[in-house]
């Protein structure tokens, strides 16, 4: 069985304090990060209960919030200075604890529907944020919004098996499981069926939908060094795809390697530096 592991943030398959942001942007960036990370590591510590977890996110949000709470939770407290001197929404920050704490209260995803609902908060956020910081027109928003949700279903895919033998978690909407005829017992196999192939590829096929909404998105943002970030988060996100489709998700965990990641600099930013710009207005959106 898999042992409890903590992400850094070069663990990461896609992270947000890429080296292609300025020195300002990368503190304030990784501040934001340090604060997903904990809140993050919070609703994943299978040592703690339910309502202890919770009890630490709240202790995050009134810190985050409230000046005098502070010594609640540091990573909030630097949060919450980043912020008011960035001049930054704070539900940027409040719309991730929502999700950590529907994890941490071990929500049973029945649609697809309710799991992108989960992704607004768990993901949405922090593309917003990126774009905050870089002074982006609303109109980035909602295609930010699908490209968040594509990266977050892909990352629960890549650790189904993880998620629900470590975490006791399952991001796999029940009326898949219904479509296919299975039941989440067969994560605990070491091979994967060829119906659960099926299902994995149904949920790769709908977040290729997800990338298709999203493809304009480096078109019509302004910052050179965030559209060559969105390039190459597109490029490894295409790659981690086709690795899960030619590999198994239940025979061994599916990771971006080196020469995946050089591959998708490349590609990247040679895309991004030669992209036509394109404007849209919120009614064009």
């Amino acid at each position: 069985m898999p042992t409890m592991r903590h992400k850094q943030q070069k663990d990461e398959n896609f992270p947000v304090a890429s080296f292609l942001f300025s020195k300002d942007t990368q503190k304030v960036v990784t501040a934001y990060y340090d604060f997903a990370r904990y809140c993050d590591d919070v609703a994943d510590n299978p040592a703690l209960t339910s309502q202890q977890k919770l009890e630490r996110l709240e202790a995050a949000e009134q810190a985050l919030f409230k000046e005098k709470e502070a010594k609640k939770n540091k990573q909030a407290a630097h949060l919450r200075k980043v912020f008011l001197k960035e001049n930054l929404s704070f539900s940027l920050a409040a719309d991730l604890l929502k999700a950590f704490r529907q994890d941490s209260e071990g929500f049973l995803y029945q649609t697809w529907g309710q799991l992108i609902d989960y992704c607004k908060n768990s993901a949405a956020p922090v593309g917003r944020f990126m774009l905050a910081i870089n002074n982006e027109n609303p109109s980035t928003y909602l295609p930010a919004d699908a490209l968040c949700a594509a990266l977050q279903i892909v990352n629960h895919i890549q650790d189904v098996k993880y998620d629900f033998q470590v975490l006791k978690r399952v991001y796999i909407p029940d009326e898949l499981w219904k479509q296919f005829n299975l039941s989440e017992s067969i994560l605990e196999q070491n091979k994967s069926p060829e119906a659960f192939q099926k299902l994995i590829n149904e949920m790769l096929k709908r977040v290729k939908g997800l990338l298709k909404d999203a493809e304009i998105l480096p078109c019509i943002v302004k910052n050179l060094r965030l559209r060559l970030v969105l390039c190459v988060i597109f490029s490894l996100t295409n790659i981690m795809i086709y690795k899960i489709l030619k590999g198994d998700v239940l025979a061994s965990q599916i990771k971006l390697n080196k020469f995946d990641w050089a591959r998708a600099v490349l590609l990247g930013i040679g895309k991004g530096l030669f992209i036509r710009r394109k404007t849209l207005t919120h009614k064009g959106l």
